[in-house]
């Protein structure tokens, strides 16, 4: 998906006063937002004319209104409005009076945290009436770059085994990737951040966690296998949890390996991630995993999986024993 970029360079000269910000990656669509505001409040410096609305519960008529009320400062303003999309009353208002909003020196910035449909008349009003940036969420390469970044605006290094680690752990949670990528850098002032470190610092989303477990089993190392799901265990984790993620992940080896050893696509993890919903970083270190099984082990590992799945919902054995029998056996 191309994005359209949004240039704020010279707040006084907006020649486009519509302004649209949405996509699922909100953490990348606030930074942009906070971008816009900042470069506002450098220039017109009283801040009375910022006005920052949450359209939730927002009555159309006293936004129009305050909108147009004549400043006291020879400023342009800045006028952000949240949540529009979810007041279907006040979408349909903003949109009659349309023609208010497109003659108007002041700056308008629709701002969208959740689902846009790009059909939606508001939607399309905005894009062919404004300038736009949807913030898709980080993928592959783009996120592998993202975060080299951040690492390289703080002056400090990170090697490539702990890149992908960190990527593995907390994937494209940008939110969560900043906390994370902060602990780094306080932990090793300005030394190279390294695989362990990652290890050590950063919490691992249990589909990672999962995922490692995944791994030793596909390296035959039912030891480490066994170890990784008593860590989880022990760590409080539902063995039913457990459960529903080892099958996920065996569906996804069993579905990416039909591809590959049929010959349909050769490896290619766009058109792969495309057919099967995996995302693409997920794709490419499901490939390297299916290399070690034959699609005819996957199956039975899932008919096994099955039957465990089976034998502990209908009370035949304990949950965590069952959870153990099954990786012993696999």
């Amino acid at each position: 998906m191309v994005e359209a970029l949004i240039f704020v360079q010279d707040a006084k000269n907006f020649s486009i006063m519509l302004i649209f910000l949405y996509g699922q990656d909100t953490y990348r669509s606030r930074q942009k937002l906070k971008e816009i505001i900042n470069h506002h409040q450098k220039i017109h410096q009283s801040g009375l004319n910022l006005k920052i609305y949450d359209a939730q519960d927002l009555n159309f008529q006293t936004f129009r209104d305050e909108f147009q009320q004549i400043s006291m400062f020879k400023e342009k303003k800045l006028v952000v409005l949240e949540n529009v999309f979810s007041n279907q009353k006040f979408k349909e208002e903003f949109l009659k009076n349309k023609e208010i909003f497109l003659i108007s020196k002041e700056i308008i910035v629709i701002f969208e945290e959740s689902k846009v449909l790009e059909g939606d008349k508001l939607t399309k009003f905005l894009k062919e009436n404004g300038k736009f940036q949807k913030f898709e969420l980080l993928e592959g390469q783009r996120l592998k770059n993202w975060v080299k970044k951040e690492f390289e605006k703080e002056k400090v290094e990170i090697e490539i085994g702990a890149l992908e680690k960190i990527i593995d752990f907390v994937g494209n949670n940008l939110w969560q990737m900043t906390n994370e990528i902060k602990k780094l850098i306080s932990y090793k002032k300005g030394n190279s951040i390294k695989e362990k470190d990652v290890e050590l610092l950063v919490k691992a989303k249990p589909e990672a966690e999962i995922f490692e477990t995944i791994t030793a089993i596909a390296q035959k190392n039912k030891k480490k296998a066994l170890k990784l799901i008593e860590k989880h265990l022990e760590k409080g984790d539902s063995p039913f949890y457990l459960l529903k993620m080892i099958t996920y992940q065996f569906r996804n080896l069993i579905m990416v390996k039909t591809f590959t050893s049929q010959g349909f696509f050769g490896a290619d993890t766009r058109i792969i991630s495309q057919r099967t919903g995996i995302k693409p970083y997920a794709v490419k270190k499901t490939i390297e995993l299916t290399r070690n099984f034959s699609l005819e082990e996957l199956k039975k590992i899932y008919r096994k999986i099955f039957e465990a799945d089976l034998n502990i919902k209908t009370g035949k054995i304990n949950p965590e024993e069952g959870i153990k029998m099954l990786i012993a056996g696999i």
